[in-house]
């Protein structure tokens, strides 16, 4: 069964019969950050801004390349960003705290932060203990501003800056929570969010990102790169292991190629069976997909670069928010 089909469909009659647990689960969430708010479980600070980037529903919202464009960003007004990450779908002890760059083993420490590694120019580290990631960052490197990846119910970092990515067409699906909806917590908690920024058409107080699509690029030869539009008209092999694979499907619709497609879980680990097929066509995938792929890639296997925008006015309240905390600390929780 299609658990999207669930989440994301009206009253289906499996998510009704969840709904109690849905209850309990909200429930206990809401419980959990009244206890960092009233002081009850500690919220540990650190010297500089923390933003967090994260959701409130489970599957990918596009939120590697947010963080990719603040870190650029911040960058750009002179700012010494440094990123913070779990590294969801890294094999590595629970306990460990790793650095990465830009050939760092995803197998060990995720696939999206060595697309941090490598298009953010800043240093970055994974941990399930986030607190402990910003630790090892603030000691190795001179950052003076923290930048975490996901951890938005991660209580236990204090943060300056929240900023929710939101799907612009699932959006919250059935509005339940966990196990009877994808929420992780009742909407009602975007209320206290400093930004919400949703993929495409958006309502009023949220910001657009949008994505420029770059050329392909050879997965096997990185000096190789190809206009989408070349393959127009011709068929290929789709490979996607993301969180909602029709958004990146329908892109290569768009420009009119023909699509065989093959799907696979979030953060899948890829076998040489799954991305080589008995026929010459070309096989493109999403840059995430690909850092895995790279070892036993060929001459055939491409990815799709994309390339995040946000408006001006993003830009300009995000600084604003970063002085004022300069001036009165840290938001409450």
């Amino acid at each position: 069964m299609n658990v999207d089909n669930i989440w994301y469909s009206t009253n289906h009659p499996f998510s009704l019969l969840l709904a109690p647990l849905s209850w309990l689960y909200c429930g206990v969430a809401a419980v959990r950050r009244q206890a960092y708010h009233k002081g009850l479980l500690k919220i540990h600070s650190v010297p500089v801004p923390v933003i967090v980037v994260g959701n409130i529903t489970v599957g990918g919202t596009g939120k590697t390349p947010l963080v990719i464009w603040l870190a650029q960003f911040l960058k750009s007004q002179g700012f010494q960003p440094g990123i913070v990450s779990r590294g969801y779908g890294g094999q590595r002890p629970r306990a460990s705290i790793e650095t990465v760059v830009a050939d760092s083993d995803p197998v060990l420490v995720g696939d999206e932060p060595i697309l941090l590694a490598r298009h953010s120019g800043c240093p970055v580290v994974v941990g399930v203990d986030r607190l402990g990631a910003v630790e090892r960052l603030l000691a190795q490197h001179p950052c003076n501003v923290i930048i975490s990846d996901d951890g938005l119910q991660h209580y236990r970092l204090g943060r300056d800056i929240e900023i929710a990515v939101l799907d612009d067409i699932r959006r919250y699906g059935n509005r339940r929570c966990l196990p009877a909806g994808p929420l992780r917590e009742p909407v009602s908690r975007l209320e206290n969010i400093d930004f919400l920024v949703t993929k495409g058409a958006t309502l009023e107080h949220e910001f657009s990102i949008q994505y420029t699509l770059n050329p392909l690029q050879n997965i096997a030869n990185r000096q190789l790169s190809m206009p989408l539009d070349a393959l127009r008209g011709q068929t290929v092999h789709a490979i996607a292991g993301i969180g909602h694979p029709e958004k990146f499907f329908n892109r290569l619709r768009d420009h009119g190629l023909k699509l065989k497609t093959h799907i696979f879980p979030d953060h899948y680990v890829y076998q040489v069976k799954d991305i080589k097929f008995k026929d010459n066509l070309p096989v493109i995938m999403t840059e995430k997909d690909a850092v895995k792929c790279e070892f036993m890639a060929a001459s055939q296997h491409w990815y799709l670069p994309i390339t995040a925008r946000l408006p001006e006015a993003f830009g300009k309240q995000l600084l604003a928010r970063l002085h004022k905390r300069n001036k009165h600390g840290q938001k409450a929780i």
